[in-house]
Parts: C-alpha cells; structure tokens; sequence
C-alpha cells in the first residue's frame, strides 16, 4: 500500500537562499528519495515556493512536493508500494540530505 511521508528540516537562510539551494542541489537530493534506485525524475516550481515533483521507474511512481518557508522546509511524498516498506530509511536520508543542503555555509 503507498506511504505518505513527510519531512520538516529549520533553517536559518531565509526563504530566498533555502529555496536557491535546493534548486542547486535537488539532483543530489532526488537521490535520497529513491535510495539510488533509477528514477527518472521531473520537478517543477509553482509559485516561489512550492517545488512539485514525480518520480518513475521500476513501474512505481513517487509523487510530492517540496514547500519553502523561511525559517523550514517541509516535504511531502508518497511513495509506492516498493519503497513504502523502508519508508524510515528513505525519510532518514531524506533528512540528512536535506540538512547537508540547508547548512549554513
């Protein structure tokens, strides 16, 4: 059964700087999501803020969205029958990754 999970990671860069990052970094994120299974991913902006996403690959596809806020980030993904059973591990990593993005430099 698909798996909705949600990560929230603070930071401290402002709305502006945390959503430039992730437009820089989302390649090396994606890869968290799918646990370095081939994906092929597509993301789109909506608004400022708001960065859809879906992932497809191995007959399952992964749909979420990646919403910026100034002081967090918070994101949402349901994933496939697949990956639902590690869902702890994907969101773990989805965490670290997301930290090593917004890390104040």
């Amino acid at each position: 059964m698909p798996r909705p999970v949600t990560v929230t990671i603070s930071h401290d860069l402002g709305k502006e700087e945390a959503r430039r990052r992730i437009d820089e970094g989302f390649a090396k994120f994606r890869s968290s999501l799918t646990g370095g299974m081939m994906f092929k991913f597509a993301e789109e902006w909506t608004g400022e803020d708001q960065l859809s996403f879906t992932a497809k690959g191995l007959g399952q596809t992964i749909v979420g969205r990646l919403d910026v806020f100034p002081q967090h980030i918070r994101i949402e993904a349901t994933l496939p029958n697949l990956l639902a059973g590690i869902a702890e591990a994907i969101t773990g990593k989805m965490e670290h990754e997301g930290k090593l993005l917004l890390e104040k430099k």
